[in-house]
């Protein structure tokens, strides 16, 4: 290979950011991304790239489908990681997911550009049954599991272990609005509707915006954070900002909004809790509330409502009433049959 993959970060004319990889076709095929996608979607992509030709050393024109297949089994085998969830050594089946799409995206470029003239990644093995779709078998199984979610008892804890007003409005937002950590920090002080108890989502998964209501409690605690914490000289228009050390009054990071949840978390004695937990326990909670799924979907800001079905799974009542339900009926069905049956023998 006569190029090594190396991710630079850098800024156009305009301040937009830039990533390059040393590679024309890989660099126009990352421009085209970030003329479409957010920020954190482009950096995504290119790092999910400096992977793939770090692994598989050739140039773009060079790949085929046997290389696909190579990394996907050295992701599957990478003992460097040990994932969180079970233990075991790997990437996940979702990550590795993740990597393909953003290959197969790179050729789908680079095939509709005229440069090469087919996609190296299938879209899946062929199988004995023949499937009305002709995708076969996925390359990687991602099994469907259950988010994990806060008790009620569990979230006084959480509100209780914050030490400041600023970290208790930011996990209220999530656990009584179902905010994303992402739109948590992308408040501004001209998205509060106070007199509406509402927020404006400015900058929503995908640059989709939406109003949402939030619960008094939160804006109790921005209200207490701006008349007691905020810095009046901040340098931003973003509601949570840095409250101590060289950057005060400066836009706070997600790392530093991970850290608080963590330092609150362990103080409160909890054994798992993340922002986005906090936001899978605001939404779980409004659906067994008897929220309505559409609304429910609105609220999350979901594009699709089979992104929000997951929440039936984690109310707890869901099922249990519709199975009381369904099961009534059965046996006031068999009851019916069984009164009937009684009835004609006695006129016999």
């Amino acid at each position: 290979m006569t190029w090594s993959p190396c991710l630079i970060r850098g800024a156009d004319l305009g301040g937009r950011p830039v990533l390059r990889l040393g590679h024309s076709q890989l660099d126009r095929y990352l421009e085209f991304v970030s003329a479409r996608t957010r920020p954190n979607t482009t950096l995504a992509t290119g790092y999910d790239l400096k992977v793939f030709f770090s692994i598989i050393e050739k140039d773009p024109a060079d790949v085929t489908t046997a290389d696909v297949l190579e990394f996907i089994t050295v992701q599957r085998g990478d003992r460097k990681v040990v994932r969180l969830t079970d233990g075991e050594s790997g990437l996940s089946a979702r990550t590795i997911q993740r990597r393909l799409s953003s290959i197969s995206g790179l050729y789908a470029f680079l095939v509709a550009c005229g440069e090469v003239e087919a996609n190296p990644v299938p879209r899946g093995l062929s199988n004995r049954k023949r499937s009305r779709t002709e995708r076969g078998t996925p390359l990687v199984r991602t099994p469907r599991t259950l988010p994990k979610i806060l008790e009620p008892a569990e979230v006084d804890e959480l509100i209780r272990a914050c030490r400041r007003w600023r970290d208790r409005a930011m996990v209220e937002a999530m656990v009584f609005g179902g905010l994303r950590r992402v739109e948590v920090l992308g408040l501004r002080l001209e998205d509060l509707k106070v007199a509406e108890n509402r927020v404006f989502i400015a900058e929503g998964k995908g640059g989709h915006q939406r109003i949402v209501p939030v619960t008094d409690r939160f804006f109790g605690s921005v209200a207490n954070y701006l008349d007691a914490e905020r810095p009046a000289d901040a340098s931003t228009d973003r509601l949570f900002v840095v409250l101590k050390g060289p950057n005060t009054g400066g836009p706070l990071s997600a790392k530093g909004l991970d850290q608080l949840i963590v330092s609150a978390r362990e103080r409160a004695g909890l054994a798992h809790c993340t922002c986005h937990e906090l936001r899978h326990t605001c939404l779980t909670r409004l659906r067994e509330a008897g929220m309505s799924l559409e609304a429910v979907q609105a609220q999350a800001g979901h594009r699709s409502i089979e992104s929000t079905r997951i929440y039936l799974h984690l109310a707890n009542d869901w099922l249990a009433k519709e199975y009381l339900r369904a099961s009534d009926a059965i046996d006031a069905a068999r009851l019916a049959d069984d009164f009937i049956g009684l009835t004609d023998e006695t006129l016999s």
